[in-house]
């Protein structure tokens, strides 16, 4: 009898080897080849035939003009910082694929809101394939849901899922885990590449044909991306990523992709003792409670999705060595070399001997170019060791020839920091209110074309 030929798959990209290599050839990682039976080609059969189908069910050819567009149905999950991040709740038929660290609320935060959804009279699944309904029901305890008629699966065998999906007929599942999920159909282990494309495109076929929405967690690897085959990104309608230091009670979701409504949506949640639970305030975390105004410090007004969000930008000058340092946390430690040289080019300031350290308070990630300004103004309160005025805000991006250009829904961020309190703000000359607006009362403005131009006026204000 012939022996079973083996080769090598990658857990990463999916790439196959014949023979194990200690670097995968496809996307470089180390020690993610893990052998496996090769499929055996079926006599007579194409390789490329009838054995695939597609996610979604085909119809005829028309014009796209032909075609009616009608808006999704949304229904909230009882979450609004879960429904803001969705793009305003569960879509009839839609594929959520929702990756995070563990322990970190995932199951949690789900298991809340298909308790809501069934609550508000949608039919509910929740699919477990790493613990037991025990444990399930524990939890439900834990975060005091009593009397919820959530249906419970306990099982990670593909063809059984589908089957109490197509018994039970519920508006919305979940699949708690992804890698856990296996088919009797492939011969490789649960969370291999092969298992984890095939399943899920199985239950998108589902979805799709039934109009069941389902949401599927995935694992994360150790560089926080998720794990598996990238094509399974693509086959789903959201992608989020849950977010958070253990350390911290917060928790940020971050919508990567979404085919029903915005990306880089942010939601912010807090965990309590009776679960996660949504932060309508968030610019109050990424402020630091300071009784009087302290050098280096900035608070800027950043946009993450469609919410304007104040955040405090720390920054701290010091003698530094031969070699000077340039540290960031939260922020682009490029453009952070990058703002050093345009301030000692464009408005005199010279750091070239000093170590810099930034840092966005709250843990949060700013990768939008209008920190800019802030970032350089929190330097140079740090140099001067002068605090800025209190009530003090600015944004605006920096040019490399030192002009300061106007940021995108800038009366958006203006009005956030009047509504909370903000007395100053400057900004680019581009986002400076044309007529006065009774929403900005109380906040004086003042517009600035260049770098040296706000440096002067920040000297003036103190």
């Amino acid at each position: 009898m012939a022996k079973d030929k083996s080769i090598y798959t990658c857990n990463e990209c999916g790439a196959s080897t014949p023979r194990w290599l200690g670097k995968c050839p496809g996307c470089g990682a180390w020690n993610t080849l893990v052998e496996s039976i090769a499929e055996t080609p079926v006599a007579g059969r194409n390789r490329l035939g009838a054995c695939f189908a597609a996610l979604a069910p085909a119809s005829p050819v028309q014009p796209l003009a032909a075609i009616e567009a009608v808006d999704v149905a949304r229904t909230p999950t009882g979450q609004s910082e879960l429904d803001r991040v969705l793009g305003g709740g569960i879509v009839e038929g839609g594929v959520v694929l929702i990756g995070g660290d563990p322990g970190i609320g995932k199951s949690t935060l789900l298991l809340q809101a298909v308790d809501a959804l069934q609550r508000g009279g949608l039919p509910a699944l929740y699919v477990t394939g790493e613990e037991s309904g025990a444990q399930v029901a524990l939890r439900a305890k834990r975060l005091g849901i009593t009397g919820s008629q959530v249906s419970v699966l306990a099982e990670i065998q593909l063809e059984r899922i589908v089957a109490t999906l197509a018994a039970q007929q519920p508006a919305v599942a979940v699949i708690d885990s992804i890698q856990t999920v296996y088919s009797d159909q492939l011969s490789s282990a649960p969370g291999s590449v092969a298992q984890v494309r095939e399943c899920a495109a199985q239950l998108t076929r589902w979805a799709k044909a039934s109009g069941c929405a389902i949401v599927l967690v995935g694992h994360v690897t150790k560089d926080g991306q998720l794990a598996g085959p990238r094509v399974l990104e693509h086959m789903v309608d959201t992608v989020l990523y849950f977010e958070g230091d253990t350390h911290s009670s917060f928790r940020l979701i971050r919508a990567i992709k979404n085919r029903f409504g915005a990306v880089n949506e942010i939601g912010v949640f807090a965990m309590t003792e009776r679960g996660l639970r949504g932060v309508s305030n968030p610019s109050a975390i990424f402020l630091s409670q300071h009784a009087q105004p302290v050098p280096g410090s900035c608070v800027l007004v950043t946009l993450e999705g469609t919410r304007p969000m104040l955040v405090e930008i720390q920054a701290l000058v010091d003698s530094g060595g031969v070699s000077p340092r340039r540290l960031s946390v939260g922020l682009e430690r490029d453009r952070l070399a990058m703002l050093l040289a345009v301030l000692h080019q464009h408005a005199g300031v010279a750091t070239g001997d000093q170590d810099v350290f930034v840092n966005a308070v709250g843990g949060v990630r700013i990768s939008e170019p209008a920190a800019d300004l802030a970032v350089m103004l929190a330097i140079t309160s740090s140099l001067r060791g002068k605090a800025l005025p209190k009530g003090f805000i600015a944004f605006g991006e920096v040019g490399l020839a030192g002009e300061v250009r106007p940021a995108p829904r800038g009366q958006e961020r203006l009005k956030e920091a009047a509504k909370l309190g903000f007395s100053v703000a400057v900004v680019p000359k581009a986002n400076a209110p044309k007529k006065p607006d009774p929403a900005l009362e109380g906040l004086t403005i003042h517009p600035v074309e260049r770098v040296d131009e706000a440096m002067a006026l920040v000297r003036g204000l103190d």
